[in-house]
């Protein structure tokens, strides 16, 4: 996975460190005994970090110190935060595989799963995702797990679908509960509605999910229209605030929620090989890349496009090797996305599966110019996950 690989001794020449550049990367310290675990990293200026953990240590510093462990340098130059993250994540899994994910904090994304496994199905808030290939579906990912948790609240407050945990066995001298009690539930729990009514709600309330609550505000606009037509002006005016009402709830789902098993975007980040970018897909549930690709071979924004169309195909990675790398690599991207300061930018792909060539090509000429976003801060450019053992 690193491309470069140097030997490393004490009595190396003064100039030994010249030869690395002062760029951003992703290295791996490796002791004498290669069975022994490595000291892995990504670094905004590898110089530097090498000078730190590899020269003479000064008196009574309490500084990691490796110069008297390692015998090789490995490292690969990256252009990105976004690719250093995937690329030291991709190593820590192969050189870390029991404890990989504790050491890079990798943290599940919040997510909604409408369980339609269940006869009486319903939707709740998890950070444990099943088969994408079942019946459920499941929706996000959000920047949190209490925006997740209002989002589904409020949208619920707009069915009649159940929210009650337990499993069902509908009998009419069931009680109930409090939403049945306010006709917030159609209480399947005791037959209140027939089966085919209550499957007909939780799938209005899987429209809602999967357009993001477009097909709620669809159906609420088309609704005040015909009021307004009917001249029921009061009607209309109560309609329409329902509709800034659903709005509301709906902005808590940003450009990157989606249907998980439907997720296509495209990730243009800067490269380390110049007058080129990198490109990234996650798709089928993998993150495939780095692609890089020269900017200075097109003379306009048609050939250009031309070759886009050509290079994406070529991101399609397999399906993800198991449901636990698609988690992770979901993360991942969820990490980046939310960051409060990141580089380049991402595309997704619209209902019909097609992603916004034009968009992208633009998108490109941005970060090739650093005209995207402000650099990430420096204090998030680098991270090590481990350190050789003795």
């Amino acid at each position: 996975m690193l491309t470069h690989s140097i030997p490393f001794a004490t009595d190396h020449p003064g100039d030994y460190f010249t030869q690395f550049p002062a760029r951003p990367a992703v290295f791996a310290l490796r002791g004498p005994d290669e069975s022994a675990e490595p000291y892995v990293g990504k670094t905004a200026n590898l110089r530097k970090r090498l000078l730190r953990l590899l020269s003479p240590p000064e008196s009574q510093s309490k500084r990691l110190n490796l110069r008297e462990r390692v015998g090789r340098i490995e490292y690969s130059l990256t252009g990105s935060d976004f690719e250093s993250a995937l690329l030291l994540y991709k190593i820590s899994r192969k050189e870390f595989p029991r404890t990989y994910q504790k050491r890079l904090r990798l943290h599940s994304a919040p997510v909604i799963r409408l369980n339609l496994e269940n006869a009486y199905p319903r939707a709740y808030v998890t950070t444990r995702i099943g088969r994408l290939t079942g019946r459920s579906r499941y929706y996000g990912p959000f920047r949190s797990r209490a925006i997740a948790e209002k989002f589904l609240s409020d949208s619920l407050d707009l069915f009649k679908m159940r929210r009650c945990t337990f499993e069902l066995h509908p009998d009419p001298a069931f009680p109930g509960c409090v939403y049945s009690e306010m006709k917030m539930c159609l209480a399947p729990c005791f037959k209140g509605c027939t089966d085919e009514a209550y499957v007909a709600e939780v799938e209005r309330v899987r429209s809602y999910l999967e357009s993001g609550g477009e097909s709620m505000i669809h159906e609420l606009q088309e609704q005040r229209d015909r009021l307004s037509t009917d001249l029921d002006f009061e009607g209309a005016a109560r309609q329409h605030e329902k509709v800034t009402k659903v709005k509301g709830i709906a902005s808590a789902c940003d450009e990157i929620y989606c249907r998980l098993d439907q997720i296509d975007a495209v990730i243009v980040q800067p490269a380390s090989e110049p007058k080129s970018v990198a490109l990234f897909r996650f798709s089928h549930g993998e993150l495939a890349g780095p692609e890089y690709f020269p900017m200075e071979a097109a003379e306009d924004a048609h050939p250009m496009e031309a070759r886009l169309r050509e290079t994406l195909p070529k991101l399609v990675a397999a399906r993800a090797h198991s449901l636990q790398q698609f988690t992770e690599e979901l993360a991942i991207l969820r990490r980046w996305y939310y960051r409060t300061h990141k580089t380049g930018g991402i595309f997704f792909a619209n209902n019909q599966g097609e992603l916004p060539v034009r968009r992208i090509s633009n998108g490109m000429q941005r970060v090739l110019h650093g005209e995207k976003e402000a650099a990430a801060m420096p204090a998030a450019s680098e991270s090590s996950v481990d350190s050789i053992q003795e």
